[in-house]
């Protein structure tokens, strides 16, 4: 699988339990995926692809599926997807304590620094 699908793949799982973490989807979240989708070129077939694997599949399942594809990018993409996901975090206009544990804790697992990811969202 290539680098950029892998990409694609992993920051549309994570963005989808972000934004369903806290208990509530918000049109702003969903509009704020497409905007997303859009400046990265998301093909629509893996988009599909995405929303065919989630349909039968637990939060945990998700979310390790999320990792897998993040952690075979290079450093440069992890972080810039930690930054839609930081960047997502604020869309609804109130950051939930959940966002927040998934985001600290699965920029753990990528080996990511958090406070690269926040001084990359606050210079872009």
């Amino acid at each position: 699988m290539n680098l950029k699908r892998n990409f694609h793949l992993g920051l549309l799982y994570l963005i989808h339990l972000l934004i369903g973490v806290d208990g509530s989807i918000d049109e702003r979240e969903q509009s704020h995926l497409n905007t997303v989708r859009q400046k990265e070129n998301i093909p629509d077939q893996e988009f599909l692809e995405f929303e065919r694997e989630i349909r039968n599949k637990r939060e945990k399942e998700v979310y390790q599926l999320g990792l897998d594809h993040i952690n075979q990018c290079q450093d440069e993409d992890k972080l810039k997807a930690f930054v839609y996901l930081y960047k997502m975090t604020e869309v609804d206009g109130h950051v939930h304590v959940k966002e927040v544990r998934l985001l600290l804790y699965s920029t753990k697992m990528a080996g990511v620094e958090f406070e690269d990811v926040v001084a990359r969202a606050k210079s872009v």
